[in-house]
C-alpha cells in the first residue's frame, strides 16, 4: 500500500506542465533517434545525455523515461519498414514485421509493435513499482563481497552471452575496465594511465566514452561503407493504423507470452533484450506450426507481437534492477546509471530512502511516457518513417557535429574532444571485427564498484580471500554464474553441431 501512495506522490510531481513537456520531448526525440538505422535506443540516450546537464534532476530523469522507451519503439520502425532494425533487440520482430509490410500490412505491423511495447512495458513497470522497494530492502544486506560478486556476475554474464565469440566479449570487457581506471586512484592518490595530462586526473567522463563508442564509432563505420550498394527499400505505411478485433484477439496471447519472457530477463545481466525477444519469437513460431494455416514466413502478427512485448518488458524490469540494486543489465541501463551519477545519486538500496521523491517521480514518468508514446506512435508511425530516406552523408555529418558539441558542453575541454576521437576509432575497429559494445559500457560503469568492493572486502578480512565466498548471497551468485556459463557453452556447442549437420546435408 505504501508503494501506491508513493507512486501517487510521484504522479503529483510528474503531472505538471513542465515535467509533462520534458517527458513528451524525451519520447519524441528518443523515437526520432531510435528510428534511424544503426543508431537505436542506446545511441539516443548517449546523444541526448549532454542536453540534460542544465535541467533539474527530476526534469532530466523524466525526460530520459521518454527517451528510454521511445528509442525502443524507434528501433522497430526501421526493422518493419526497411528490414534494417535500429538495434539488435528489434531483430526478432523484424522477421515477420517486414513480411507484413511486404504484404501491404505495414500499418498493422507498426500498430502491433506499438501496442505490444505499451502492454509489455506497462506490466513490467507495475511489477517494478511493487517489487523494487523489496529488492532494495534485500540489497541492504549486501556488503563489499556481495557487491563484488554482483559486479563479477554482470561482467561474465554479459561477456559470454551477447558476443558470438567469448574472446571478443572478454576483449570488450577488458577495454571497458581499462577506461574505468583512468584518473587518480581514490585510495592511494596515485595517477593511473593519465600520461601526465591534468585533464585526465579526474578520469574520462562517461559521456565522452559513450558518445565516442556509440556515435563516433558508428559514423566512422558508416563512412567506411559509403559507396557500397544498399538494396534496402522503404515500404510506405498506408492504411488503417489500428488493429481489427480479430487481429487484436490473435495478438493478445502473444503479447502476454512475450511479456512473460521479458519480465525475468530484465534483472539478468544479459546485455539487453536479445535473448527474451528471440525466445518469444521461437515460441510463437512453434505455436504457429500447429495451426491449420501457418502464417510464419508470410507475415504473422504473433511474430511481431511476442518479441515487441518481450523487449519492452525487459526494459521495464531492467529499470527496477537499476534502481533497487544499482545493477545495469544492458548498455542503455548503463547509460541511465551514468545519468543518475551526474546528479550525485547512486542507484541501489539507499536510493529509495535518500532520493525517494526522484525515484517515484521517475517511475510515474515511465507510465506517462508509455501513454504518450502510444498516442504518438499509433497514428504517426508513418511520419517517423519519413526520416529513413535521409541521405546518410547528411545524417551522420549532423550526428558528428551534435556529438562534438555535446562532449564539449559536458566538460568544456578540448582534451575531451581528442579523447572522443581516439575512443571513436576504437569503437570503429570494434564494429569492424564484431566486438560487442555492451560489455564495454557495463565494465565502465561497474568497474569502479568492483574495484572498491574488492579492496574493502580484502581490507576488512586481513586479505583473506575466503571472505569473497563467505555468505549465502555470494555463493548463490557464483553458482548461478557457473550454471549460466555452462548452459551458454552447451548452447553454443549445440548450435555448432546443428550448423555442421546442415552443411553436411547440403554437401550430399
Amino acid at each position: 500500500m505504501n508503494q501506491l501512495m508513493d507512486l501517487l506522490a510521484g504522479f503529483g510531481t510528474v503531472l505538471t506542465p513542465t515535467n509533462l513537456l520534458w517527458v513528451a520531448v524525451g519520447a519524441f526525440l528518443g523515437t526520432a533517434v531510435g528510428v534511424l538505422p544503426g543508431l537505436g535506443s542506446a545511441m539516443a540516450v548517449a546523444l541526448l545525455l549532454p542536453l540534460t546537464f542544465t535541467l533539474e534532476p527530476i526534469s532530466a530523469l523524466t525526460m530520459f523515461a521518454g527517451i528510454y522507451f521511445g528509442g525502443l519503439f524507434g528501433d522497430s520502425i526501421a526493422g518493419i519498414l526497411m528490414n534494417t532494425p535500429g538495434n539488435s533487440t528489434a531483430i526478432a520482430s523484424s522477421f515477420e514485421g517486414h513480411q507484413m509490410a511486404l504484404s501491404g500490412r505495414a500499418p498493422q505491423a507498426l500498430a502491433t509493435a506499438a501496442i505490444g511495447a505499451f502492454l509489455g512495458g506497462m506490466i513490467a513497470t507495475v511489477l517494478v513499482v511493487f517489487f523494487a522497494p523489496s529488492m532494495a530492502d534485500l540489497a541492504t544486506s549486501f556488503g563489499p563481497a556481495e557487491y563484488f560478486a554482483l559486479a563479477l556476475f554482470a561482467f561474465v554474464a554479459i561477456s559470454t552471452v551477447v558476443a558470438d565469440s567469448v574472446i571478443r566479449g572478454l576483449a570488450a570487457l577488458a577495454i571497458g575496465l581499462a577506461l574505468s581506471v583512468v584518473g587518480i586512484d581514490q585510495s592511494t592518490g596515485t595517477a593511473r594511465f593519465t600520461f601526465g595530462i591534468p585533464a585526465l586526473f579526474d578520469g574520462i567522463l562517461v559521456v565522452v566514452i559513450t558518445v565516442a563508442l556509440l556515435a563516433v564509432g558508428e559514423v566512422l563505420h558508416v563512412a567506411s561503407n559509403v559507396g557500397r550498394p544498399d538494396d534496402k527499400k522503404l515500404i510506405p505505411a498506408k492504411g488503417r493504423p489500428w488493429l481489427s478485433g480479430a487481429e487484436f484477439r490473435a495478438a493478445l496471447p502473444a503479447w502476454l507470452r512475450g511479456t512473460g519472457f521479458g519480465v525475468p530477463f530484465g534483472i539478468i545481466p544479459a546485455g539487453g533484450a536479445e535473448v527474451p525477444t528471440f525466445l518469444a519469437y521461437g515460441t510463437e513460431r512453434k505455436l504457429d506450426a500447429r495451426r491449420p494455416e501457418p502464417m510464419f514466413g508470410k507475415g504473422s502478427i504473433q511474430g511481431v507481437a511476442g518479441p515487441e512485448a518481450a523487449g519492452n518488458a525487459t526494459a521495464g524490469t531492467a529499470m527496477g534492477a537499476l534502481l533497487a540494486l544499482g545493477l545495469p543489465t544492458s548498455a542503455t541501463a548503463a547509460l541511465l546509471l551514468a545519468a543518475f551519477q551526474q546528479y550525485g545519486m547512486q542507484p541501489g538500496p539507499l536510493l529509495f530512502e535518500r532520493s525517494g521523491d526522484v525515484v517515484w517521480a521517475l517511475l510515474a514518468s515511465l507510465f506517462v511516457a508509455m501513454i504518450i508514446l502510444l498516442i504518438l506512435n499509433l497514428p504517426f508511425a508513418p511520419m517517423w518513417a519519413m526520416l529513413l530516406p535521409v541521405p546518410k552523408e547528411y545524417l551522420y555529418a549532423g550526428i558528428s557535429v551534435f556529438a562534438a558539441f555535446g562532449v564539449y558542453a559536458a566538460g568544456a575541454s578540448t582534451v575531451d574532444l581528442a579523447v572522443m576521437i581516439a575512443i571513436g576509432v576504437i569503437g570503429f575497429v570494434m564494429r569492424r571485427y564484431d566486438v560487442p559494445l555492451a560489455p564495454v559500457l557495463i565494465a565502465l560503469i561497474l568497474g569502479p564498484l568492483a574495484e572498491y568492493s574488492l579492496r574493502d572486502a580484502m581490507a576488512n578480512s586481513s586479505n583473506n580471500a575466503a571472505v569473497l565466498v563467505s555468505s549465502p548471497i555470494t555463493i548463490a551468485l557464483y553458482l548461478i554464474l557457473i550454471a549460466g556459463v555452462v548452459w551458454n557453452a552447451y548452447r553454443r556447442v549445440q548450435e555448432k553441431n546443428v550448423l555442421a549437420a546442415l552443411e553436411a546435408a547440403q554437401d550430399r
